[in-house]
């Protein structure tokens, strides 16, 4: 395969793992601002909320521990763990061919 084609999907294995990150990245900003009682008036909290309650959404009341710290540490916390997971064996799947 020439260099061309290699370079083109070293390219698309660093994007997808640089997606992967950004989304670990937003899930766990959230479990840290929930965790400091971050102010949810905020733009800034609400976006992050946001984004990170759109991509845990089906892992976001998966667990049903009594306290509600726990339940947002593990679910938000589970999606941010298989987003990195999924997103890096991709990446480096693509990067292999």
């Amino acid at each position: 395969m020439s260099p061309r084609y290699r370079n083109g999907s070293n390219q698309a294995g660093t994007a997808i793992a640089i997606v992967a990150d950004v989304m670990a990245l937003i899930l766990g900003m959230w479990i840290l601002m929930y965790l400091l009682d971050a102010n949810r008036a905020n733009d800034f909290v609400q976006f992050v909320h946001d984004a990170a309650r759109w991509l845990a959404g089906w892992s976001h009341d998966l667990f049903t521990f009594d306290e509600e710290w726990a339940r947002v540490v593990a679910g938000y916390g589970l999606a941010a763990v298989v987003y990195l997971f999924v997103g890096h064996a991709i990446a480096n799947r693509v990067h292999r061919h």
